[in-house]
């Protein structure tokens, strides 16, 4: 088995809390802008006025189109049975290879779990596709990097 049997919920755990914080910080980013566009909206009219009230519109859009994706990311991840124990690879596996441990869930990047380092990635991304449907001790290689399927929670 895995070295710590809780390390794919830890790894869940942590998943949900960066998606949230990511959350708050957009939220709030976006409230700061409604703020801003209230305050320029009470400025004088003019050509400066209009640039930077569509300024503010273009960031409000680019903010509004983050937080979608974080959303929808914070929903895919929801759907995940955690508890379930997987015999090939799949959404929601932790994954034990040759080049360390990986939790199928959503693109987050690399972090610490349990002062343990854990690749946070998508289903979707090329090397998750690739391992979809591996089971212990099958392989396979992307960029040059060969990766063999250990364990898996």
């Amino acid at each position: 088995m895995l070295t710590s049997p809780s390390l794919k919920q830890q790894a869940y755990s942590l998943c949900i809390h960066l998606l949230n914080e990511k959350i708050q910080t957009l939220q709030q980013a976006l409230k700061e802008l409604t703020e801003s566009a209230a305050n320029e909206t009470k400025s004088t009219a003019g050509d400066k006025h209009e640039t930077a009230l569509a300024m503010l519109q273009i960031e409000q859009e680019n903010i509004n189109r983050q937080l979608k994706t974080v959303l929808d990311q914070k929903a895919s991840i929801e759907t995940l049975n955690i508890s379930s124990k997987h015999v090939a690879v799949g959404s929601g596996s932790l994954v034990k290879t040759n080049k360390g441990y990986l939790f199928v869930s959503v693109a987050l990047g690399k972090t610490m779990v349990d002062n343990i380092p854990v690749v946070l990635l998508s289903p979707q991304s090329p090397l998750g596709k690739k391992l979809l449907g591996l089971k212990i001790n099958d392989s396979t290689e992307i960029n040059g990097m060969h990766y063999t399927v250990e364990e898996i929670e």
